[in-house]
């Protein structure tokens, strides 16, 4: 999931006087930002069946993670524009790059000291994150000539894609391939002695991968800030603008829209280990399904592609309507059908996901002019749906089984599918502008 950008709620931006017109070198770099937050988003994916096994937890208590990890947008969004409008965008990266570091060094400790402070690990991290999209997206829009400022947030949303698709296989990799084969029957029947220290030495195999993350995002953060990137700055001359920006109902619809289509997305990615592990789809073991996930989220990478050339002719509003539609009807097929088909038809809801969240997004902005600021740091906030919709599906997932838990986000789609068809009217470039 890439967020669009000047998601900080703040005026438009520019670049200050005197930025080249190309800047081969830092887009490289804020690319690679957009690459490092879709792959340690995705690694939850991995994590989630990990330490259900671990600590025991029912579906709503694994969802957890999920919950403080995007209930993260929803708190430092706003403090995030702050803060960057205080240190400015370069630095403001930076200390996302560290705060970001902090968290994955945080699951060292948190592999000997429960799931708790795995929890806070994940809202540290995830604060990280947040701070750098506020930072790092408005990058993107300068670094070049307008004219091409489309396809460089293309190119930088395909990477965060690519990050989302690496992501779960790493996990696979390195965490889950190192984690015991025992049973849950054969942990029970353990002694307390024995149970802690198969509980351990599970917790244990995340502490290399994310202390090499950590070093990683370290390192980042060093490059980041000696690089030398165009300055940019608030617009001049903006005046105030008038009146409530909630009496745009497109807006506030494209709020809801983002909020369900991020919820169904995550949600579907979290429980996806679990649905291919059920016996009457393809009984698949955890390190294995891990790969899988891969592939959900690759679909998103390759469907952003083939989209941004329909939507060359084809209106938002119908092409985000079609998506919809789709991704309703394949996870219906997977909620009712059983062994290879239901686990292609629910892998292949990635493919439908790929052009919703930029398209949703833009056609949330349509015709606000001064107010488009406030609005996109609304359409921020409301990606906290990753924390809640993925809470209401373990809930159902405890009640009644994973397999029909995900009526969920069949749902979500449902009304995504609506507010394509409302708005599938609305001028193609201003609903495709960024």
């Amino acid at each position: 999931m890439a967020v669009s950008p000047n998601t900080s709620g703040t005026a438009p931006l520019a670049a200050a006087p005197g930025t080249a017109a190309t800047n081969t070198g830092p887009l490289v770099i804020v690319t690679i930002l957009f690459f490092m937050w879709g792959l340690l988003t995705s690694l939850n994916d991995v994590l989630i069946p990990h330490l259900k096994a671990i600590y025991t937890l029912n579906y709503l208590q694994a969802m957890l993670v999920q919950f403080c990890f995007f209930g993260a947008y929803f708190i430092v969004s706003l403090p995030a524009g702050a803060l960057i409008r205080r240190l400015g965008y370069q630095k403001g990266a930076v200390t996302g790059l560290l705060i970001a570091a902090a968290g994955c060094a945080l699951f060292y400790p948190a592999a000997r000291g429960g799931y708790g402070l795995f929890l806070f690990a994940f809202f540290v991290l995830a604060g990280g994150i947040t701070i750098l999209q506020v930072a790092a997206n408005p990058y993107v829009t300068v670094l070049g000539p307008a004219a091409t400022a489309s396809s460089r947030l293309t190119f930088t949303q395909a990477l965060n894609s690519l990050g989302t698709t690496v992501g779960p296989l790493v996990g696979g990799a390195l965490i889950l391939a190192g984690a015991g084969s025992l049973t849950a029957d054969q942990v029970a029947a353990l002694d307390a002695a024995g149970q802690a220290a198969h509980r351990a030495h599970e917790a244990a195999t995340v502490q290399g991968p994310y202390l090499a993350l950590a070093a990683a995002l370290a390192l980042l953060a060093v490059l980041f800030a000696l690089a030398r990137l165009p300055r940019i700055d608030h617009a001049e001359g903006e005046a105030a603008a008038s009146g409530s920006v909630l009496a745009y109902r497109h807006l506030v619809l494209g709020a809801v829209a983002i909020f369900l289509y991020v919820g169904g997305e995550v949600s579907i990615g979290s429980f996806l280990v679990s649905f291919l592990g059920e016996q009457r789809v393809a009984a698949l073991p955890a390190a294995q399904a891990a790969g899988w996930v891969s592939v959900y989220w690759g679909g998103a990478l390759v469907g952003r592609f083939i989209g941004f050339g329909v939507m060359r002719v084809v209106s938002p509003g119908k092409a985000l309507a079609f998506n919809a539609c789709a991704a309703i009807v394949l996870v219906l097929a997977a909620i009712f059908g059983e062994g290879r088909a239901a686990m292609w038809a629910i892998l292949a809801v990635g493919l439908c996901n790929s052009i919703m969240f930029p398209t949703i997004f833009s056609m949330a902005l349509h015709g606000l002019g001064r107010h488009t600021g406030q609005g996109s740091g609304i359409l921020c906030m409301a990606i906290v749906g990753g924390a809640i919709v993925p809470f209401a599906q373990g809930m159902l997932a405890d009640r009644v089984g994973v397999q029909p838990s995900f009526f969920v986000p069949a749902a979500c789609y449902g009304f995504i599918l609506f507010f394509g068809l409302k708005y599938a009217n609305l001028h193609r470039r201003q609903a495709l502008a960024a």
